[in-house]
């Protein structure tokens, strides 16, 4: 894969200080340019968001209307998130619910003349305990993959057919690659950056610069996927190509072994289980609505799970669970049964039909679920309890997101024709926030 050297800067260091001030206590102060509109400070110290009444946040902890229900199983997932308290009214009157926590789409465009009479929110997040640290732009068309395999560059691909290296210090663009079809999808693993584009994978190792095209697939590539010794990629007829290497000898020895087929539409999700005891199956999600459940070890097909009504867009395995997601607008919690098959163990429904899964953990090692809604947002949820952390806000569809190097804090969300970087804060950073923010 032949990258040609980029000339475009971007200012805003990728690796930035990230210390937003996000605290939702009863001394955070609101910041007094957001509610104007105005305010272009990444990360600011004050808060982007109305307080809740200090009187009614207490009043719901007493009677117990503020805690969390849990289901009598013993999965830890919780029921619906509990609600804070009532309207906020501020010295203009006028009044922020939570059914109006959307981001003002006049004021995407710089256009909204509202000022802090506007009931939309004049924010690209909304939540604790992490920043927007930078955007980068430079596709023509959607954002439609991202990954970072451990070196100093990120890697992005786009419906336009191209691969962009950006550097993780910096932020600058440092090369394009055209990968020949559009981009479908990104994975990398060890020093190899896959690219699933139409009719192959582009194989591109980050250490000797070789690359190789994997042919094989028809149609569009939607899913890679790798385990020990095996990359997976879910193709547009349905079909799960399969072929063998070892991801950390420089060779380009990839052995195509038999083809996993069972779906009757494009597969357009794979993972990997990594839960002890379970890393020899495969997990695939499909446009025919379905979940099949594959050993690697025979590459056959052990379960096919039917209980998603639309396309079920995303996977992610989390400690012993599975979880997915579909345009039904549901989340499903999946577990094994004693008789070594998978069933639902708890469902989530959401607004809006949803996209991708992603999980990470932010700086203090507590488990977040990264959820893409095809509403141009971003939710953030703790686990088990999905109790909401924030939003992240854009003004296109996201399509691709994924999360930096285990304690780096970073996670990357694709909008439009670039993608934010956004960092988890640290405690003692938060902690100082508050500090100042209290003094002030």
């Amino acid at each position: 894969m032949c990258f040609h050297g980029g000339k475009r800067r971007v200012f805003n260091r990728l690796g930035g200080d990230s210390t937003a001030p996000t605290d939702s206590s009863k001394n955070q102060k609101v910041c007094y340019h957001w509610r104007a509109g105005k305010c272009n400070r990444y990360p600011c110290r004050f808060l982007h968001g109305e307080l809740p009444d200090p009187s009614t946040a207490a009043a719901a902890t007493a009677n117990g209307s503020g805690s969390l229900k849990r289901f009598s199983d013993d999965s830890g997932f919780s029921g619906p998130v509990a609600k804070r308290g009532p309207n906020y009214k501020n010295k203009n009157t006028w009044v922020r619910s939570k059914t109006d926590q959307k981001v003002c789409t006049d004021w995407m465009q710089g256009q909204c003349t509202h000022g802090d009479g506007c009931k939309f929110l004049h924010s690209w997040s909304l939540g604790e305990g992490f920043a927007l640290l930078n955007h980068l732009d430079g596709h023509q068309e959607f954002v439609t993959g991202i990954c970072w395999p451990g070196s100093d560059t990120v890697y992005s691909g786009s419906r336009d057919g191209a691969v962009r290296a950006w550097n993780s210090s910096s932020g600058e663009c440092v090369g394009v690659a055209n990968v020949g079809g559009e981009v479908g999808c990104m994975f990398s693993e060890g020093p190899w950056v896959f690219v699933g584009i139409p009719d192959a994978v582009k194989a591109w190792n980050t250490q000797t610069n070789s690359d190789l095209s994997l042919s094989g697939p028809v149609g569009q590539v939607y899913a890679l996927a790798t385990s020990d010794d095996l990359l997976l990629a879910g193709s547009q007829d349905g079909t799960i190509l399969a072929w063998k290497f070892n991801a950390f000898i420089t060779n380009n020895n990839f052995e195509a072994v038999p083809s996993l087929k069972g779906h009757t539409r494009a597969v357009v999700s794979l993972v990997v289980s990594l839960a002890a005891g379970a890393q020899n199956r495969v997990y695939s999600g499909s446009v025919d609505h379905s979940i099949k459940v594959w050993s690697l070890d025979t590459l056959q097909c052990l379960q096919t799970l039917t209980e998603h009504t639309d396309v079920v867009m995303s996977l992610l395995c989390w400690e012993q669970f599975l979880l997915s997601c579909s345009l039904d607008q549901t989340i499903k919690v999946w577990i094994g049964t004693n008789d070594g098959g998978v069933e639902v163990t708890h469902t989530r429904s959401e607004e809006h039909g949803l996209l991708v899964l992603r999980g990470m953990h932010d700086m203090e090692s507590k488990p977040v679920l990264l959820c893409v809604c095809n509403d141009n947002s971003v939710r953030l949820y703790d686990l088990p309890s999905f109790s909401e952390r924030g939003k992240i806000f854009a003004k296109q569809d996201i399509r691709a997101i994924a999360v930096g190097p285990d304690r780096s804090g970073l996670f990357f969300t694709g909008d439009g024709t670039g993608f934010k970087v956004c960092k988890w804060a640290e405690a003692e950073a938060e902690a100082e926030a508050e500090a100042i923010a209290t003094s002030s």
